[in-house]
């Protein structure tokens, strides 16, 4: 995806969570301070099946639906789960909020890692990215992106790796460890899986796809009003 496509959405979520643009872009330039471009032909999906692994607690049980995928993409704590099995991820996405350790282990071993900074995560950003090995950071924005710094859509953890491994050219996307309603979340958690929810389904409606984790939700669902599909 291309920023021009994302932007108007972004203005959208902007606006509804009552969120601040600059702040996003100074979190931006902070990351931008510790990330180099990144070549993300490392992480081709042509024809492939991509697993996108979310952190819900289903994930335990669906670590098989991961494992026959071709690439695994994992959002934050979805590594951890993942390990247990013995499954190992091909990238991790994170805003750095739950555990950080797990991303530096990663770059650390040369498995990527997408780290993305947005307007209240910079003191995260400080204290992690500099830690990792760099080698292997794609650092991410939801604000335009920079040199160093990429926007490939997407707004959580979950739906920024499926709209990555969209534009990776990903044949199929899976979605093991996903819960649109979990009762365990608070109140703005659940209004941005709310929000992950109508952005796979504008991703769907792009790539003229079916997604099997929005099975018997999508009479429910809106797409982002000012997208264009």
């Amino acid at each position: 995806m291309e920023f021009a496509d994302w932007a108007p959405v972004y203005a959208e979520i902007l606006d509804d969570f009552g969120f601040d643009r600059a702040a996003d872009e100074r979190a931006r330039d902070v990351l931008a301070e510790f990330a180099e471009p990144f070549d993300v032909s490392r992480l081709d999906c042509t024809g492939r099946r991509v697993a996108i692994a979310g952190g819900a607690p289903s994930l335990a049980d669906e670590a098989t639906v991961a494992a026959d995928a071709d690439v695994v993409f994992a959002a934050s704590t979805a590594v951890d789960v993942l390990a247990d099995d013995g499954v190992g991820v091909d990238l991790m996405v994170t805003d750095l909020d739950k555990n950080p350790e797990t991303a530096r282990r990663l770059t650390e071993s040369g498995t990527p890692v997408a780290a993305h900074a947005h307007g209240d995560n910079v003191p995260a950003v400080r204290e992690h990215v500099p830690e990792f090995d760099v080698e292997h950071v794609l650092g991410t924005t939801q604000a335009e992106p920079t040199d160093s710094v990429s926007n490939f859509g997407g707004f959580t953890d979950g739906d920024r790796a499926a709209f990555l491994a969209d534009h990776l050219g990903a044949a199929e996307l899976v979605f093991p460890g996903w819960d649109f309603d979990d009762p365990a979340v608070d109140a703005q958690k659940a209004k941005k899986l709310a929000w992950a929810e109508r952005l796979l389904y504008w991703l769907e409606h792009r790539r003229g796809d079916r997604f099997d984790v929005l099975d018997g939700r999508r009479d429910a669902l809106s797409l982002p009003s000012v997208s264009d599909f």
